[in-house]
């Protein structure tokens, strides 16, 4: 048994009078995933439901996907927009238009015959698939997911808990595996809130292993809505075996509404990197010597008199505040002038650490730079393709 495409020339007239009964679908709503076809027929053939005539008609229309259940097991597939015949004694077909090779494999793989159950004298039925994208999925999570955030400039490796708020849009792509694994021989229509709960639940539960791909990415925290598309290829990667392999779904879209910290992980990791700022000892004074003048305009405006608030801001200058600012202002200058130029160089003679074209100590030439080379035409030195005084090509 098998599909015949129908000639679009012949379809509107002489082959569509032919046809006894044909099976077709109106367009299918968004909230329905699958759908029993409609079996129309023609003068006073009134077959049963369940049995496909030699030679009937089935139409698919785009976003459709149609199988051919024959004792409970699927023999034919279609995801092709068109018009076909059936002809019971041909071989099975595939027609899997933009499903692509996925289900070639899938039904080369189960050996073109799905045993789902059922063992009727004669039960033949066409079900459609919405193979449109099913939009306007929200989910949000019900308590914080971990995230880890690391952050070497503060020294800090630490779990904090991340709220999201998120739509996400899923496809059917292998409607056997769907046929085979999920919904079965429905009776008229599968719906999407049959579903709905489990992939949302397996979704928050893949949140967890996709965060942890995206820290070890080393996207900050407060980047990750920047990051959606990352997002989404973790998800998809940890939803591949639930989703992909074994209801033949998969994940279309991902997209951020708002996600946000726990207020007091936030807290205490601006904490720790403003503490960690002060590593600079410039920073450090400079912060002293900030908080010593907000301390005196206070003292200025203290409420038992500016003579009492002043005095309390001399007593902390004699307990060093002051000096301690000077000594961080110090510390500073001579790392800066420890510091290497940024175009220094060690001479590879003395071991001189020198900012010139010769060594100060032992006269060596500098080093010239790796893959550089001279112009045969006026000498310079390059390291381009060109030479930059004479534009003569490298050698």
């Amino acid at each position: 048994m098998g599909l015949i495409a129908a000639a679009l020339s012949s379809v509107s007239s002489t082959l569509a009078d032919q046809w006894k009964e044909f099976f077709t679908c109106d367009a299918i709503d968004k909230d329905v995933l699958v759908v029993r076809g409609t079996k129309m027929t023609k003068g006073g053939n009134k077959g049963n439901d369940n049995v496909i005539s030699n030679g009937s008609g089935i139409v698919v229309a785009d976003g459709q996907c149609m199988i051919i259940v024959d004792q409970g097991k699927v023999v034919e597939i279609c995801a092709e927009p068109g018009q076909f015949t059936y002809d019971s004694s041909s071989s099975p077909s595939i027609f899997a238009g933009n499903l692509g090779e996925s289900i070639l494999a899938t039904f080369k793989e189960l050996g073109a015959r799905i045993a789902y159950g059922g063992d009727v004298a004669k039960d033949q039925r066409v079900y459609y698939f919405n193979t449109k994208e099913i939009i306007d999925n929200k989910i949000g999570t019900p308590a914080p997911v971990p995230f880890r955030v690391v952050d070497a400039n503060a020294n800090m490796d630490m779990d904090i808990g991340m709220r999201m708020n998120a739509i996400y849009t899923y496809k059917i792509t292998n409607p056997i595996l769907f046929y085979t694994n999920v919904c079965g021989n429905v009776a008229n229509t599968y719906d999407r809130s049959e579903i709905d709960s489990t992939l949302k639940a397996e979704l928050l539960a893949a949140l967890q292993p996709a965060f942890a791909k995206i820290s070890e990415m080393g996207i900050r925290y407060s980047a990750i809505a920047g990051h959606t598309l990352e997002l989404e290829q973790a998800l998809k990667d940890c939803l591949a075996e639930k989703w992909a392999n074994t209801r033949g779904l998969q994940l279309a879209s991902f997209s951020i509404n708002s996600i946000t910290a726990d207020p007091e992980d936030e807290k205490r990791i601006k904490q720790l990197q403003f503490n960690a700022s002060f590593k600079d000892p410039g920073m450090a004074g400079a912060h002293l010597v900030g908080q010593t003048g907000q301390a005196m305009v206070d003292a200025a405006n203290n409420a038992a008199g500016a003579a009492v608030g002043l005095m309390g801001v001399n007593m902390v200058n004699n307990m060093g505040t002051v000096q301690a600012a000077q000594g961080f202002f110090n510390q500073a200058a001579q790392q800066q002038a420890q510091a290497p130029a940024a175009d220094a160089w060690v001479c590879p003679k003395c071991g001189a650490t020198n900012t010139g074209n010769f060594c100060g100590q032992c006269a060596t030439p500098k080093p010239a730079p790796a893959g550089a080379w001279v112009c045969p035409k006026c000498g310079a030195t390059n390291t381009g393709n060109f030479c930059g005084n004479c534009a003569t090509p490298k050698p």
